[in-house]
Parts: C-alpha cells; structure tokens; sequence
C-alpha cells in the first residue's frame, strides 16, 4: 500500500512520538519517511529503510549524519532536530521544499550550532542570499559547500559577509 510521502512530511511534528522514543528515533522517522537517509554515531551503514530502523534502549542510536538528497523535508517539520546533539553533517540536495526559511531556523537550532561541523546545499532552487547569511549563527560549522543554487545573486557580498561572521570556515562553491 503505497504511501505518499510528501503527505507524511506535511503531518505536524508529534511531541508525544519525540518524548515516548527520543528525539533521535523520532527524527530519524521523520526524516526516513520524507526520504532523507541517517547515518548514527559508530556506525558506516547509512539507514534508509523505514521499516529497518534499529530498536534498542533509549538514546542508543544517536543521528550522527543526515543526507536530504531528493527527499520532501520541509520547514514544517525541522522541529524535529531541535533535539539532535550529535548531528555533524547534514546534506540538503535536490530538496525542493527547502527554502530560506528553513535554513534559517536550522541555523537557529541551538544543538546544531554546538554539532554541526559540515554542511552541504546542492541544486536547492528556493535558496537565496537571505538563506545563505543566515547560516551565520551555525558557529561551530568548519565547512560549506554551495552549489547550483540560482536563488543567490549576490554571490561575493553573501560569502564575504559569511566568511567574516565565521572565519575559520572553509567554503567551497559552485555557483555561476
């Protein structure tokens, strides 16, 4: 029985799910039914398959990595990495539903701005400038790459500007 999953991205976030599982297992739900893919703290196997999660005690299995590429995550339910503490790397590719707003509140999430070390924007088109300088809240972030992202215009003032917010920061792009 197929099940749309941009209809389950669009479902509010369950804080009862959040408190009964942890903020990991809920948010690797969360993210697996959009079509996103988690990699967990001491483990190489990315986990793709809703149905395979692991099961084990609370706090267990802790989101290390997340990998957006062509997946329906959208700002509706980025409540769900509010408690995500060890998340290191997070790629947001092809992800049409995420737009400035969302990166925004991503550099808004106090846990990312402790954890988050990498962070790569690929082929998002909703993405502008706005979007980009927000990121500069993301503190401890040592490396961003930016890619075919049409909505940044501004390219030199927006990297310019971040480069000076975080500038231990390595940035590539590709952007034309």
């Amino acid at each position: 029985h197929y099940r749309n999953p941009v209809v389950l991205c669009l479902s509010r976030v369950d804080h009862e799910r959040i408190k009964a599982v942890g903020p990991d297992r809920a948010a690797s739900e969360w993210l697996l039914r959009c079509g996103a893919l988690v990699r967990y703290q001491g483990y190489e196997k990315w986990q793709q398959d809703y149905n395979g999660l692991p099961t084990g005690p609370l706090g267990k299995y802790r989101i290390e990595a997340i990998n957006a590429t062509n997946s329906c995550i959208m700002y509706r339910g980025f409540e769900y990495l509010d408690g995500l503490e060890h998340v290191t790397e997070i790629q947001l590719r092809k992800c049409i539903y995420i737009q400035d707003e969302c990166l925004q509140r991503l550099s808004e999430t106090k846990n990312l701005q402790k954890s988050l070390l990498q962070l790569k924007i690929i082929s998002c088109g909703n993405v502008t400038d706005k979007g980009i300088l927000a990121l500069h809240k993301l503190m401890n972030l040592e490396y961003l790459y930016l890619s075919d992202l049409p909505g940044v215009r501004q390219k030199e003032k927006t990297v310019c500007i971040l480069q000076q917010a975080l500038p231990s920061l390595e940035l590539e792009l590709d952007l034309d």
